[in-house]
């Protein structure tokens, strides 16, 4: 699961417990103007098709952590997903991922939080 909060532009993405083994990564730093859109995803491709591992962990429909590239995506994808319907996916621009996955423990207040810090920083 992640812990996501907002800081001077940035929003901080925090990979918890043993999620930072799998993921191969505790935090992810994104500034706020390079977040293009954030919703729920409580269906997300976590098949066996479509996407091919790079670093991290995978049970096909079950649990995903790391980097993806992913072809439906076009590029790098960062996963850490074990509940599926508690997902959400974050489109970047001019970032290292062109998306991230992320389990966190609200989806609605996850894109609330960040939806409103971008309107903040958009404005």
């Amino acid at each position: 699961m992640v812990e996501i909060r907002v800081e001077s532009g940035k929003a901080i993405f925090e990979i918890e417990g043993s999620h930072k083994l799998w993921a191969l990564k505790s935090r992810l730093e994104i500034p706020l103007a390079h977040i293009k859109d954030v919703h729920a995803e409580p269906d997300p491709p976590m098949g066996f098709l479509g996407s091919v591992k790079i670093l991290g962990a995978d049970i096909p429909h079950v649990f995903r952590a790391g980097s993806f590239y992913q072809v439906g995506d076009g590029g790098l994808v960062f996963w850490d997903v074990r509940h599926a319907e508690r997902c959400i996916a974050i489109e970047l621009d001019h970032e290292h991922f062109k998306k991230l996955y992320l389990e966190v423990e609200s989806p609605d207040a996850a894109v609330s939080l960040l939806s409103d810090a971008m309107r903040r920083e958009h404005a």
